[in-house]
């Protein structure tokens, strides 16, 4: 039995735990354990020597661990697209996000607005610059500590307006979707895996990351609001 120690932001958690059930079945030998924790913790983890055999983060956060030779050189796999939803609490009324006006008015009227602090956070704080309301809603900007997902603040009502994932907003109790992004300031983010440079079996990893990223996932991808890359 092959054991693969896998670490993973808090985006693909339920993701991955369908596609190493379904690995698993065609893999009876190889056992995954996967741990999801924010971005930005698994990246620091992996950095100060942590052994795991894969990584599954943002695609421009496992290019700067190949960079300093945290990751192996030529193992990254793209494994899906995914992009930003905007949620109010369950019964609050639904916002109009359809056009990019339409949702600068929205964060504009909302008494609170949830960000996260990975790659999609980021990119939101330059789109609020970029529409000049930075200033504006600076004193309303709640930003999840790592690993809390947003929709957990818009359900407890810390949040009227909450952006993140639309993988991490499917199924969180006491929420609603109102939709993904408007096309025209949709932000998408690649998750993309890659072998560990502590890995003891990296062909083993690398069986596991091609399988995740064929056309036998493309559908547990769409079901978890992903799309494949």
């Amino acid at each position: 039995m092959t054991t693969l120690r896998l670490i993973s932001s808090m985006a693909t958690k339920p993701l991955l735990a369908d596609l190493v059930a379904l690995y698993k079945a065609q893999a009876p030998n190889v056992q995954v354990h996967v741990e999801s924790v924010g971005g930005v913790d698994a990246a620091k983890r992996v950095q100060a020597g942590e052994a795991f055999d894969a990584v599954v983060l943002a695609s421009d956060a496992i290019d700067k661990l190949i960079a300093s030779g945290h990751v192996l050189p030529g193992s990254r796999v793209d494994l899906v697209h995914s992009g930003v939803a905007v949620a109010v609490p369950a019964g609050a009324p639904v916002p109009d996000i359809a056009t990019q006006e339409a949702l600068r008015q929205a964060v504009l009227s909302a008494r609170s607005v949830g960000l996260s602090t990975g790659p999609s956070g980021a990119q939101l704080s330059r789109l609020f610059e970029r529409w000049g309301i930075a200033d504006q809603i600076k004193g309303r900007i709640v930003q999840a500590q790592p690993g809390v997902p947003v929709g957990a603040l818009v359900a407890q009502g810390q949040v009227a307006l909450g952006f993140q994932q639309l993988s991490e907003m499917l199924g969180v109790p006491g929420i609603t979707i109102v939709g993904g992004l408007p096309q025209a300031v949709q932000i998408t983010t690649t998750f993309s895996g890659s072998v560990a440079a502590t890995s003891q079996h990296p062909d083993a990893v690398r069986a596991l990351l091609a399988f995740c990223a064929s056309p036998a996932c493309a559908e547990t991808k769409r079901r978890h609001g992903m799309d494949a890359a």
